[in-house]
């Protein structure tokens, strides 16, 4: 056997532990280990009036709060209303200020009510015209290196709900 053929069997071998060992998923509320958190799944409703896809005519009654479970999902919400958004997160993969587009005048942004912990996304909006709004967000998937030369990843985390305002 060549001395070549060793080396490539040790750095493949090395390879697939640094594979399996980035990206690893964590269960459980994020502490902030520098492992990837599941992104939320959606599960289709079983009410006809409610959809996740946001077809045309079809969503679902908007509560007192969104959260990271609610991503790509379609609400709607009675003028009047009001409704906040609380996105955990923590001090190494912080959510970033919530993002409102189309028709931003049917959102206003009203008092939050508390402080929110370091690295949280959060917002409250009261209803006040019919109209489309998305509101967007993201965090990054992986944790900084928090030793020189550590491992990181470039990975984004989204979150998007669509909201209107009837």
């Amino acid at each position: 056997m060549r001395r070549t053929t060793v080396h490539r069997a040790s750095l493949a071998a090395a390879s697939l532990l640094l594979l399996a060992g980035c990206g690893s998923q964590g269960g459980g509320e994020d502490k902030g280990s520098g492992t990837v958190s599941p992104s939320p799944t959606t599960s289709p409703t079983t009410s006809p009036s409610a959809s996740a896809s946001g077809s045309p005519g079809s969503c679902a009654p908007l509560g007192a709060e969104l959260t990271a479970a609610d991503n790509g999902r379609t609400f709607c919400l009675a003028e009047d209303g009001a409704f906040r958004v609380t996105l955990k997160g923590t001090e190494q993969r912080p959510w970033k200020k919530i993002a409102a587009a189309g028709d931003t005048d049917a959102l206003k942004p009203i008092n939050y009510g508390f402080m929110l912990r370091t690295g949280y996304g959060g917002a409250a909006y009261q209803a006040v015209a019919a109209g489309t709004v998305t509101l967007t967000s993201t965090r990054p998937l992986c944790a900084e290196p928090t030793t020189p030369g550590g491992v990181s990843c470039k990975g984004i985390q989204e979150w998007q709900v669509t909201v209107r305002v009837k």
